[in-house]
């Protein structure tokens, strides 16, 4: 039985019908698994489509003349030059450059370009809209959106299976975004996900989600995928999952995410400073940072997980494993870790604790597989 406490997006009903496996995630009931598993819901994703319900999620619109100026005094990235219909990584930092959320930002594909969509994360979307409304409330309007659903098809035939609703969207390429109409729904489509995979999220009024997802589900390439295969195929592409890989206390320099920081934003840049933490994350740029998270693959087959500690050769704690997993696609144990500069070179050695034994594990560099974004 569900826990009637957790929260139910609008395809619970659905998730039961098809057999998931529902457990507790950011207050939500959502699914982890379905009957065909893990292992088999992963390897359909990359070599057809899953489709993923991930309507916890926060989503909100920015809206007034000044929302991307505005919403550059929070982040780090350049979101004044965002062109209409372009998609961008941006992150929330705090006066310490630590990260507060990870977030996606499009500006909408509309006459008007004072019209910015967000997606945050689940388990931080009530303080990030917090943060949105007391920091710059007073520049523009915050409108969240949990009337809406969200829906990520993902795969190498994605593409395929949602043109068959609207033949239009096969012109989106990676990071882009527009408004489109799928079995009878209006929608905002953007190309992209979390998988490494070509795909596509898509934003639909909570009502018509089910109805949605359905057509979709009924298309051959289709199946569904949960929590579980979701987390190995961003681990394999070595995107970070919030509150494990990156927090308050990681900076983007740290966390290896300083392609998402423009010129624009960096020293020396017109729009340099002006953000929470940018004294901080420019030195980190222009000095570099004392550690950073790297990708591990483990020279023998024993699963490393999140916690465990990595050594060197000596026994000398290095860091911690910040996600870990026997990945799928590359056959071999994965992690994500956050090591000192010296020790954080590709091909370098080191050992992750697993049970009383230590497990050798070599720095590689990501992605763990290659990205299939379709770039047009």
């Amino acid at each position: 039985m569900s826990d009637p406490a957790l929260l139910k997006t609008a395809l619970h009903a659905l998730h039961l019908e098809l057999g998931a496996k529902m457990v507790p995630f950011a207050g939500y009931d959502m699914p982890v698994s379905y009957p065909a598993g893990i292992m088999a819901e992963h390897k359909h994703c990359r070599a057809a489509a899953g489709l993923f319900d991930v309507s916890h999620m926060g989503q909100l619109r920015l809206l007034g003349p000044d929302a991307a100026a505005a919403l550059e005094s929070l982040v780090p990235v350049d979101v004044v030059d965002l062109p209409v219909g372009k998609q961008r990584y941006g992150l929330f930092t705090n006066a310490h450059g630590g990260i507060l959320d990870d977030l996606m930002i499009t500006r909408r594909n509309q006459a008007h370009d004072n019209d910015l969509f967000l997606i945050v994360n689940a388990a931080c979307k009530a303080a990030d809209t917090l943060h949105l409304t007391t920091n710059i409330g007073h520049r523009c309007t915050v409108v969240p959106l949990p009337d809406r659903a969200l829906l990520a098809l993902q795969g190498p035939q994605a593409v395929t299976a949602l043109s068959r609703l609207n033949a239009q969207v096969a012109a989106l390429t990676f990071m882009t975004g527009g408004d489109f109409k799928l079995n009878g729904a209006d929608c905002f489509v953007t190309r992209s996900g979390y998988t490494g995979e070509d795909g596509f999220e898509i934003s639909v009024p909570a009502h018509q989600a089910e109805a949605l997802a359905r057509a979709l589900l009924a298309q051959s390439e289709v199946a569904p995928v949960g929590l579980g295969a979701r987390d190995t195929l961003r681990l394999e592409a070595g995107l970070c999952l919030y509150g494990h890989d990156i927090n308050t206390t990681t900076t983007p320099v740290e966390a290896a995410l300083t392609w998402a920081i423009q010129k624009v934003r960096r020293t020396g840049g017109a729009r340099a400073a002006g953000y929470p933490g940018a004294d901080i994350i420019n030195a980190q740029l222009t000095q570099g940072a004392s550690n950073k998270r790297v990708g591990l693959t483990g020279l023998e087959r024993v699963p490393v997980r999140e916690g465990a500690l990595i050594v060197d050769v000596h026994g000398h704690k290095l860091g911690t494993v910040t996600s870990g997993t026997l990945a799928p696609t590359v056959n071999q144990p994965i992690a994500l870790a956050y090591l000192p500069m010296n020790h954080a070179l590709i091909g370098h050695e080191v050992y992750a604790e697993v049970r009383g034994k230590r497990c050798p594990m070599r720095v590689t560099a990501l992605p763990f597989t290659p990205n299939n974004y379709f770039r047009g």
